[in-house]
């Protein structure tokens, strides 16, 4: 069944933030909380916001009361906004993944947004920041602060997905790209289908391991299996096509 909607991964999928997102914590936490950070729950192994904030708060010796966690994520989103030129030049696109999102935009039955444990509000800045935001319909995705859980989020996407596409699609329409083993126990889960992508902290036999059938080393990898994921080849956009907009 060919791929209709493709959910990207933000973090170590499609950028590199290069430490950013520590670096903001770290300028929130005490402002919002009174205690100093001391460490941060694993930032970038596939947690949502909503999963980090919590375990973040709980090793501090805090109660992650439904205040203090979303009084965390308002104040992360003001401090990734507040450093916007800050993470542009600190950070990087992935290799692959510009070139990767253009092609994409080329085929007319394809939509692509985002399926990413960062909260909306933040998963904007990012690819603003990037300047990723046009090839990406933030409309149709899911975010870290939707649900706790990130397999939860596919159903979030779906439901989205289903006011353009006027029907809600079957789950091996959904295609998921993702760095983690909890981006693959997204996709399997759901039955989503999944490439994974070893360009964070996981190896490509780590991936393997955790289930992912399609383990890519860049997302270079990514455009010569469209015609097996999309029913789609010549179609697909030159990379230096950028869509307008």
């Amino acid at each position: 069944m060919p791929v209709r909607l493709v959910l990207w991964d933000i973090d170590q999928t499609l950028i590199d933030t290069r430490g950013m997102g520590r670096l903001v914590y770290e300028r929130v936490f005490s402002r919002i909380t009174g205690v100093a950070l001391r460490e941060l729950a694993a930032l970038q192994h596939g947690n949502t916001e909503l999963d980090t904030v919590h375990s973040t708060l709980t090793s501090h010796g805090l109660v992650p009361s439904e205040e203090l966690v979303y009084d965390m994520l308002a104040a992360l989103a003001e401090g990734f906004g507040a450093a916007r030129a800050e993470l542009a030049e600190r950070g990087r696109v992935l290799p692959g993944a510009l070139e990767a999102l253009t092609a994409l935009t080329g085929l007319s039955t394809v939509r692509q947004s985002v399926l990413t444990g960062n909260t909306r509000a933040v998963a904007e800045i990012k690819v603003r920041a990037f300047g990723l935001d046009p090839y990406v319909d933030l409309r149709l995705g899911a975010y870290g602060d939707d649900h706790r859980d990130r397999p939860a989020l596919v159903a979030f996407a779906r439901d989205r997905a289903a006011t353009h596409f006027g029907r809600s699609l079957d789950p091996p329409e959904i295609l998921l790209v993702g760095d983690t083993p909890n981006d693959v126990t997204a996709a399997l889960t759901t039955g989503a289908q999944i490439v994974a992508v070893a360009s964070g902290a996981f190896s490509v036999q780590e991936l393997r391991d955790a289930g992912a059938p399609t383990v890519l080393a860049t997302l270079a990898e990514l455009l010569p299996l469209a015609p097996t994921l999309f029913g789609a080849g010549d179609e697909v956009a030159a990379a230096d096509e950028v869509p307008a907009g």
